[in-house]
């Protein structure tokens, strides 16, 4: 138990409750519009610790609500089948990127996260995305997951440029839920591998990054809960709005 503890004995008791709320916060998102677990959580954490140890945080609870998300749906097979060249240029671009520039290289690494987080809001509020010809995915799926890889490795935030692409593909909402635990799922696990690689996430990161999963699941089921009575749309809009401001802060003043 000592394990679980030692991080946030180490943090101290304010940035202990900033994670746990942070972690509500980011699965009630989640649970409202199927996203952004991860996205909150690097962006709200970047404010008070290094991008490492936030990205170490996220990884039991974004690995498992991910897995949750993507046995639903009955697409598996046909979504490996056409999604494969991403998904493998994803994992590839992650370890090469951990090795090339690694999430812990510096104070540079919360501006990243910044530009990240802003460029990724400002794609939500500009509306639908485009559509992609068939005959184009063969290409463009290696080149967005090698480019998806590099930025996860960089930030800690695996949404771009995978999660236009995904939408450009015209999936029902059952298959698009499905692709997008499918993509987290792999840039989570390539991104442990990386942030292993670094000696960032021991066991004492693995212990309280699993003590995670718990505020991470609550907030899931609230923001389920809450999206029942409240508008999906106008909940995305404002947390785009709230993503490209903090994304600003950081970017400007990380």
């Amino acid at each position: 138990m000592n394990t679980f503890l030692a991080f946030y004995q180490g943090i101290g008791p304010a940035l202990s409750l900033l994670v746990v709320l942070t972690f509500l916060m980011a699965g009630a998102v989640k649970g409202v519009i199927g996203l952004g677990l991860p996205t909150v959580a690097m962006g709200l954490l970047g404010l008070a610790m290094p991008p490492a140890q936030a990205a170490a945080l996220l990884i039991v609870p974004s690995t498992l609500t991910n897995l949750w998300q993507l046995a639903s749906g009955g697409h598996l097979r046909t979504l490996l089948v056409r999604l494969w060249p991403l998904l493998a240029m994803t994992f590839i671009g992650t370890l090469l990127g951990s090795a090339w520039l690694g999430i812990d290289s510096g104070p540079w690494a919360v501006h990243a996260l910044g530009a990240a987080l802003l460029v990724y809001a400002l794609y939500g509020l500009a509306g639908p995305g485009f559509s992609l010809a068939p005959s184009r995915e063969r290409w463009l799926g290696p080149i967005c997951g090698l480019i998806t890889g590099v930025v996860t490795a960089a930030t800690g935030v695996f949404v771009m440029p995978a999660v236009p692409y995904l939408q450009s593909l015209g999936l029902c909402r059952e298959q698009m839920i499905q692709a997008l635990g499918l993509s987290f799922t792999v840039s989570t696990l390539a991104l442990a591998m990386g942030l292993a690689g670094q000696d960032a996430l021991g066991g004492q990161a693995l212990g309280a990054s699993l003590l995670m999963l718990a505020p991470a699941l609550l907030g899931m089921l609230a923001g389920q809960w809450l999206r029942q009575r409240i508008s999906p749309v106008l909940f995305k809009r404002c947390f785009f709005i709230g993503l490209a401001m903090l994304g600003g802060h950081l970017l400007l003043n990380g």
